[in-house]
């Protein structure tokens, strides 16, 4: 039986259409597979790099096993990333350790510049939770181009720290120097202050940023035991598991730099008592604190708790002339004294 011609055609160009969908350079299937696979190579590639550097920082030594249990891969495909690695000679191998080469730490250094500034980035300039920083921040470090990371450093000021406290490395591989102990190394009755709390593991961090800690915060430890760290904070009492506060790096404070700590927040005042802003708490970043102080609640106005919901959350407070509806958790974060009153 002789063939329709008009289904023969269009058999024929489905049939091109499927191989061109295949094999097309840039927008066929096994190019998406390759590009895919590629990238997640290069991914792979960065964070053993990132890791090994962090075990450098520690002062511990990073291996096969390590690298595989840092990234969730078997130590079959550890090996196998190791060895792509050593050939392009960015990691060496001595007996079971493995060593960054010069040009390896320059790549991971790069690679931790990214991350840092997007944490900075989402700290400042987003209403992101803090816990959800790192997360987001493990995602743009493998994406932004070398032009877009100076962009943004220089957007944001070519910040030194990120907000969890730790060092930014520069465009040229500088990292600013480590300050501070352990929190469970200070003494009972010192005043220090938080320079740094570790953002991993992320469970551990979430039970610190619940507890209102933050890099910048005056403490003054209540009683440091194997069992139990308590320390006063912004005028009340925390108590951290000793495993929880080796997370949180602190540094001895002046007597000179020591601040008056007031003991009230704007939630705890009653209706119609009158009271001053005497500061925002640093949890308070980006676009929240920016929508406080283009309302009026900054250091020296005076605050007056009018109205409050049905459930209490939100309660409107008079601020210079006009009542302004906050939220507990942001009242909770903004210190007030009522003058005369002792602190």
């Amino acid at each position: 039986m002789t063939p329709n011609p008009a289904i023969a055609l269009t058999v024929g160009v489905v049939i091109i259409s499927l191989l061109i969908l295949l094999v097309a350079p840039r927008g066929g299937v096994l190019g998406w597979w390759r590009r895919s696979r590629e990238s997640t190579m290069r991914v792979r590639m960065e964070d053993a790099l990132k890791h090994m550097y962090d075990c450098e920082e520690r002062g511990i030594t990073s291996s096969l096993k390590s690298v595989a249990g840092a990234l969730a891969i078997s130590q079959d495909r550890a090996a196998r990333l190791v060895q792509r690695l050593e050939i392009l000679g960015l990691v060496q191998s001595r007996a079971s350790a493995l060593e960054l080469t010069a040009e390896g730490r320059s790549n991971a250094l790069r690679v931790i510049r990214v991350h840092r500034l997007w944490e900075f980035y989402l700290a400042d300039e987003t209403a992101l939770h803090e816990t959800e920083w790192h997360k987001e921040a493990e995602r743009q470090e493998h994406l932004l181009t070398q032009s877009e990371v100076e962009a943004l450093a220089a957007r944001m000021g070519n910040p030194g720290f990120d907000p969890h406290g730790d060092p930014i490395p520069s465009a040229r591989g500088e990292v600013p120097r480590r300050t501070g102990f352990p929190l469970t190394g200070l003494a009972e009755g010192a005043v220090a202050r938080i320079v740094h709390l570790e953002d991993e593991p992320p469970s551990v961090y979430a039970q610190l940023v619940t507890m209102g800690l933050y890099p910048g915060m005056q403490i003054r430890m209540i009683g440091n035991s194997p069992e139990e760290v308590r320390v006063a904070a912004n005028g009340e009492e925390r108590v951290l598991a000793p495993l929880m506060a080796q997370n949180v790096t602190v540094a001895d404070l002046p007597v000179d730099q020591r601040k008056r700590v007031p003991s009230r927040t704007l939630d705890t005042l009653r209706p119609g008592e009158h009271a001053v802003v005497v500061s925002l708490s640093r949890v308070i970043r980006g676009q929240q604190r920016r929508r406080l102080m283009d309302l009026g609640v900054v250091p020296g106005t005076e605050v007056t708790p009018e109205l409050a919901s049905l459930g209490g959350d939100p309660t409107a407070y008079r601020v210079r002339g006009s009542l302004v509806a906050l939220r507990r958790k942001h009242a909770e974060q903004i210190f007030v004294e009522i003058p005369g009153e002792e602190l």
